[in-house]
């Protein structure tokens, strides 16, 4: 089964190779910027932290500028994270950095840590694990997460672990699926989201559990998701487009097949709809509402730049 991380990062990557020099060279700069004294990264205020730091890291492989002094210094402030109790986006955050450092930059962040780290972390995120087969945003979380279940997910397929019961894990899954073709974050959710939909796809198709019936019925959601800017919103309730909901969505439509359907998702227009949340000093805006940035939604801004470029049909 094809790895769903590093397949996503080379089809990244790619993409990325596509767009011109100088939008690459100008969101590469505003991610060096951003780079605090301590190798982290942050987010529009306080101090680094895992979540912010992981998210410039993939943004700096995404454009082929993970190496030198940047690299290293966001190294060793990783290896300072090493240990200790975290929530699950910070256990994936460090993971995610650590593995794009390694094949970036030859940098092993673990080089140091006690042998058997791997099945000390995997038994970390298990302490998530919920009755209802899914994982929990924390230790003392009372309800699974669909979100932090993919997080599970991928942190153990960056360890090399299997996900633990698949059974129960894609149950699990199915139970946040909706009557409106998508997937809920939290049981009593009526109303499904473009994300969390995004994460329950994801979850699936890591295990290998996607049905035709649930494909059609997840890309008649996505379709829906498009506004009139472009961009596709969170849900239904809300009217703007976001630059995460536009990338998330768009990955899932065009795992699901949809690009086998030209009419149905319009990806020239979410193209121009992400290019136009750029800032001329590099960084994107999260949406028309956002009046900053930070490293978060520029990832996500590059990340939907280079899958959209990268799509077959796209118009230039």
């Amino acid at each position: 089964m094809p790895n769903y991380l590093e397949d996503l990062t080379l089809r990244l990557a790619v993409g990325a190779n596509l767009l011109p020099e100088e939008v690459r060279a100008r969101h590469a700069g505003f991610l060096r910027r951003a780079q605090n004294a301590d190798g982290g990264f942050s987010g529009r205020e306080g101090g680094s932290d895992l979540y912010y730091t992981g998210f410039a890291v993939r943004g700096l492989a995404l454009l082929g500028e993970l190496d030198g002094e940047p690299a290293e210094r966001a190294a060793e402030f990783l290896r300072g994270r090493l240990g200790g109790q975290a929530p699950v986006v910070d256990f994936f955050s460090l993971l995610y950095a650590a593995a794009l450092l390694e094949t970036s930059a030859g940098i092993d962040v673990f080089a140091a840590a006690a042998a058997g780290w791997r099945g000390a972390v995997d038994a970390a995120l298990e302490r998530f694990r919920r009755p209802d087969g899914g994982y929990a945003k924390t230790e003392e979380g009372q309800s699974s997460s669909t979100y932090y279940t993919f997080l599970v997910v991928l942190s153990r397929e960056i360890i090399g672990i299997p996900p633990g019961d698949t059974a129960r894990l894609v149950d699990f899954v199915q139970s946040r699926r909706r009557d409106d073709g998508g997937f809920v974050e939290m049981g009593p959710m009526k109303r499904s989201g473009t994300n969390p939909t995004a994460a329950a796809i994801g979850t699936l198709k890591v295990a290998g559990a996607l049905s035709r019936e649930v494909q059609e019925a997840t890309l008649d959601f996505l379709c829906e998701m498009q506004s009139d800017e472009g961009g596709l919103t969170a849900n239904t309730r809300i009217p703007i487009a976001d630059v995460l909901s536009t990338f998330t969505g768009t990955l899932t439509w065009l795992d699901l097949g949809g690009a086998a359907f030209a009419d149905a998702l319009d990806l020239s227009h979410a193209r121009r709809y992400v290019e136009s949340m750029q800032l001329a000093d590099g960084g994107f805006r999260g949406g028309e509402w956002d009046l900053g940035t930070d490293v978060e939604y520029t990832f996500y801004g590059l990340a939907g730049l280079a899958l959209l470029s990268g799509a077959e049909g796209i118009a230039t």
